[in-house]
């Protein structure tokens, strides 16, 4: 519950922060155009996102006769989770990760790397997927889709300002709303900024509400806990090829190390994930997680013994 309630106030700051933004650089009219344009553009985004996303990392989905094992860990999982069964995803990648997407329960998608069934054992492999089907069971795409709305809306907005900055000003009539001209240059600056903040908040929060959802649905925190003590050390020895924009979809940061972390991470910390599923207060100054040994402790497999092993089972 305390994500949850953290997740509505965040969503709330940015509602106030839309209707100040909208009001000192447009009046009631700026905003109300602002926020129809970014609802228009995240609408095509949360029907159509996961298909581009698939089509992106090219993705291939699997059925139960070609990933036996894999199909039946996610079919098991979504039977515990009280979920339909969503369609099944591989990517042809070497970086352990993954993520899931879709509109709804009944639309949703589960997708992992290679790199992910290669190196990780089964129970993590549960945790992982567990943790990607409590996004789809606590609706974060949904949840995700409405904080871009409201995000986009603002970032309209202070385009907006800049623009009438630049040719003249806005109307600053009481009626009209506007704040004047040094309140649409300070809300230009400030808006945006405030509002990639909440973002951010609003995604690490959405993690760690799915990483205590999907320790209950495996039944166990311990195989997460560890495959995010495993997934902290590889994405650092082992990069993978991602777009910024979909960083936020994968269960750990496909671009860890190249981005910032703190208030303009889409992640929590790994260390304090790792401590809260294990209920123990992360050290003052966590050292980052050892390498693991070569291979990961279990044998580098050819693409061809990886399909023999899927097939096969585990």
């Amino acid at each position: 519950m305390g994500n949850q309630l953290k997740t509505t106030v965040l969503l709330a700051g940015m509602t106030v922060l839309i209707m100040l933004a909208g009001n000192l650089m447009g009046g009631r009219q700026g905003m109300i155009i602002a926020l129809v344009l970014a609802a228009g553009m995240n609408f095509f985004s949360y029907w159509f996102s996961d298909k581009m996303v698939l089509k992106m990392y090219r993705a291939r989905e699997v059925s139960a006769q070609e990933a036996p094992d894999l199909y039946g860990m996610v079919q098991t999982l979504a039977r515990q989770a009280s979920l339909p069964m969503p369609k099944v995803y591989i990517i042809p990648e070497q970086a352990p990760n993954a993520f899931a997407t879709g509109r709804n329960p009944d639309h949703a998608v589960v997708a992992v790397t290679e790199g992910l069934l290669s190196l990780m054992g089964r129970q993590e492999i549960m945790g992982v997927l567990a943790h990607e089907l409590a996004h789809v069971k606590n609706r974060d795409i949904l949840i995700g889709t409405i904080a871009a709305t409201m995000a986009g809306a603002i970032m309209m907005l202070a385009s907006m300002a800049r623009w009438s900055a630049i040719f003249g000003g806005m109307s600053r009539d009481d009626d009209n709303g506007g704040g004047g001209m040094i309140g649409m240059i300070v809300m230009a600056i400030i808006a945006p900024i405030a509002a990639m903040i909440i973002q951010m908040a609003v995604s690490r929060s959405r993690e760690y509400l799915a990483d205590a959802t999907g320790a209950r649905i495996a039944g166990t925190p311990e195989g997460l806990a560890t495959a995010l003590e495993k997934l902290g050390a590889y994405s650092r020895q082992i990069p993978m090829s991602a777009n910024p924009s979909t960083a936020h979809m994968f269960i750990v940061n496909p671009l860890s190390g190249k981005s910032l972390q703190n208030l303009f991470s889409t992640h929590p910390p790994m260390e304090e994930r790792i401590s809260r599923l294990r209920g123990v207060r992360p050290p003052s100054n966590p050292a980052s997680p050892p390498p693991p040994p070569p291979g990961g402790g279990r044998q580098q497999t050819s693409g061809e013994d990886f399909w023999d092993r899927m097939k096969g089972g585990r």
